[in-house]
């Protein structure tokens, strides 16, 4: 796996655009519904590296097309998006990680069932994923809720702008584009929301000692799947 280089970002302060650098921030778009939402995972393991969660209607309202959460999906397409995948990612002492670089190209289904173009399958804590055309990928869209502070100290996520674009990136090839494209660390404050294009390559270090960056990530898909498969949900 190929290790991120934190020691200088090479794209700092800017205004990002979602179509163009893949990424940008909605500051406090989370606030109206932050203590709701902390709530709600509260019941969930504490502490694990990522907690995948599925079945949970008081989380499902939360995150639903027609609530704050929804409503910024809904500013940024064309189309109506739906959640699809919630992970809770907490970095504290207990349980901490790096990230290489990489992009996103799972999805989480209901069940296994056979389709042209999806595989392979893998399970992770018991759900269903599988690698699907990557024109679903493409088609979708990843949230990040901020419920902590997110400083340079403390395990930003690192986007490499504009990588969105460039398809399906065979992993001997993303060393070079991360070494030409402007790199990004998406600073955040708690109730602050971080949307991608979900193609986009990141990474992160792990966080400081004495540090607790918990993230909730949402993926948003815009349709249906073909027949026999069916999106996870929350």
């Amino acid at each position: 796996m190929i290790e991120p280089d934190l020691a200088a970002p090479r794209a700092a302060d800017l205004a990002l655009d979602l179509a163009r650098d893949g990424a940008c921030l909605c500051p406090g778009g989370a606030l109206p519904i932050l203590k709701d939402l902390q709530d709600v995972l509260a019941k969930w393991p504490d502490g694990r590296a990522g907690c995948r969660i599925a079945g949970d209607p008081e989380l499902a309202e939360i995150l639903s097309p027609s609530g704050p959460v929804g409503a910024i999906v809904a500013r940024h397409r064309s189309r109506p998006g739906k959640p699809v995948r919630a992970v809770l990612f907490d970095k504290n002492d207990r349980a901490d990680w790096s990230l290489g670089w990489h992009q996103d190209r799972t999805i989480a289904l209901r069940s296994r069932a056979e389709a042209p173009g999806f595989g392979p399958w893998t399970v992770k804590q018991g759900i269903d994923h599988v690698e699907p055309p990557f024109a679903v990928i493409e088609a979708m869209m990843t949230l990040r809720i901020h419920l902590d502070p997110v400083d340079e100290d403390n395990a930003p996520l690192l986007v490499a702008l504009g990588s969105h674009r460039l398809g399906r990136i065979a992993v001997d090839r993303i060393g070079a584009v991360v070494d030409e494209a402007p790199i990004h660390a998406c600073l955040a404050e708690p109730g602050d929301v971080w949307l991608y294009r979900t193609p986009i390559l990141h990474a992160s270090h792990a966080a400081r000692p004495g540090r607790r960056r918990r993230v909730l990530q949402v993926d948003y898909a815009a349709g249906d799947l073909p027949a026999g498969l069916e999106w996870l949900g929350i």
